[in-house]
């Protein structure tokens, strides 16, 4: 097992990422979050997909060297254009405008559209957390979702993350897909040779399954909440996707045809200041309800376990050695 410092881990995701097409801005700013999903134990968000990075960037449906163009739309409003790019470097380039009228009127948003979403959604929010805000990021997906009593995929996992601050903490952080269970967990499923739970997924038949790999033989994935996650799932396609500009699901289905693992989709993210709103300790009073919450019985809050494994690998994030050698190849820097 090899231990890798943040800085190393991005440097080698970001080379594999230029070496298929990236820019050196893009590709640093997209290795982050793989850095960041693996360091935080979020691992079907982190190296396991580096290969479905590769892929999507030689299939051509995604621009790896897009340059994102911000327009300052309104008072609360910034809109990005990502250039058919990943949404990582979309949101870089609009984050500090997003933040700055944030602070100025209170609540702003940032819509995203023309752009390809494939990391964990989670780090789009806590860094405006970690700046004493509350942020919220929506992203609409490609159909992977069969919603209601509907028998076969016509909408995506479309997750939504949230972000505030805690006193002497980190920041408090869910995300989560509108799907029983994530699309990437699925995928470690199936390749770890693990049955799912009841109720996941559905085969192409429209029939129940326990079996992961039915979900990329045609199956789709079951809501979670039935008819309400699926009403959320709803919500999040219209925010992400409606109201930035941005392709449906069902618009964007060719992309898997040549080998691509993402949509262009939209985001859309909000970030409230607190004090505008007459909070002026909203930490202490986030803190106060989470302890209210673990006195009455509740064994493990939201972002829990990501920063006990972020504690845990402070001194290196753990790669394999197998995993070392075929991550040093792809970089080209096998010694």
């Amino acid at each position: 097992m090899k231990l890798l410092t943040a800085d190393e881990l991005v440097q080698m995701v970001s080379a594999i990422f230029t070496a298929n097409g990236m820019s050196p801005t893009n590709a640093a700013a997209v290795a982050n979050v793989v850095m960041m999903a693996e360091r935080d134990a979020s691992f079907s968000h982190g190296l396991f997909r580096i290969p479905a990075y590769v892929s999507t960037l030689k299939s051509g449906h995604v621009d790896g060297r897009a340059v994102p163009v911000v327009t300052d739309a309104a008072p609360s409003v910034v809109r990005v254009d990502a250039g058919n790019g990943f949404a990582q470097p979309a949101i870089e380039a609009g984050r500090h405008l997003l933040l700055q009228k944030a602070r100025q009127t209170g609540l702003a948003s940032m819509a995203i559209h023309n752009s390809h979403h494939f990391a964990a959604l989670w780090p789009d929010v806590e860094t405006f957390a970690e700046e004493g805000m509350v942020a919220l990021a929506f992203v609409n997906s490609r159909m992977r979702i069969a919603p209601w009593d509907a028998p076969r995929r016509l909408i995506g996992t479309n997750p939504m993350a949230f972000a505030c601050p805690r006193q002497d903490a980190p920041p408090l952080v869910w995300d989560q897909a509108s799907s029983v269970m994530a699309q990437g967990a699925v995928l470690i499923a199936a390749r770890e040779g693990r049955q799912l739970d009841e109720g996941v997924v559905i085969d192409a038949k429209g029939q129940p399954t326990t079996d992961p790999n039915d979900l990329q033989a045609g199956g789709a994935l079951r809501s979670f909440g039935t008819h309400k996650g699926s009403s959320i799932a709803l919500m999040v396609e219209v925010l992400a996707a409606a109201l930035t500009g941005a392709n449906f699901g069902f618009e964007d289905s060719e992309s898997e045809a040549r080998g691509s693992a993402t949509q262009n989709a939209g985001e859309l993210i909000m970030v409230i200041d607190p004090k505008t709103f007459g909070s002026s300790n909203l930490a202490v009073r986030v803190s106060a309800l989470l302890a209210h919450l673990q006195s009455g019985g509740v064994s493990r809050l939201p972002s829990e376990s990501r920063h006990k494994a972020r504690i845990a690998n402070g001194n290196g994030i753990p790669v394999s050695e197998e995993l070392y050698a075929q991550l040093s190849a792809m970089a080209g820097q096998a010694e």
